[in-house]
């Protein structure tokens, strides 16, 4: 009788393990670093960037898809956009915003650049 006692006990306390438990819904990270009049007044928008998703000042740049050959020549930075070995001459367009997040290859001198990822 002992052990069935036992097994008894064994199986409660295993099924009581799968039984389903309140969570609580996750909570938005809020950055109070973010100004958004301020950036609102520079005309940007606050959404949330990356794979964190936290919220950020992003800017549209007025050169947005211009043709260039370096950042010098752009409001943020300029860009390749194909598939080319570091060094290779390219053209490159400038970047349409200040969102940091994805892959992006850079445009220097006229020639692409080492290509960054930013999660």
């Amino acid at each position: 009788m002992g052990l069935r006692f036992a097994a008894a006990a064994l199986s409660l306390i295993l099924l009581a393990g799968c039984a389903p438990t309140e969570t609580a819904a996750p909570k938005p990270v809020a950055d109070s670093s973010v100004d958004v009049a301020s950036c609102q007044a520079k005309g940007g928008t606050v959404k949330p960037v990356c794979r964190r998703q936290l919220p950020q000042c992003v800017i549209a740049y007025p050169d947005a898809g211009k043709s260039c050959t370096d950042g010098s020549q752009c409001a943020g930075d300029c860009l390749y956009q194909g598939d080319a070995a570091p060094g290779t001459p390219v053209t490159g367009q400038c970047q349409a915003d200040s969102d940091p997040c994805g892959c992006k290859t850079p445009v220097v001198g006229g020639k692409v650049g080492m290509g960054r990822c930013v999660d």
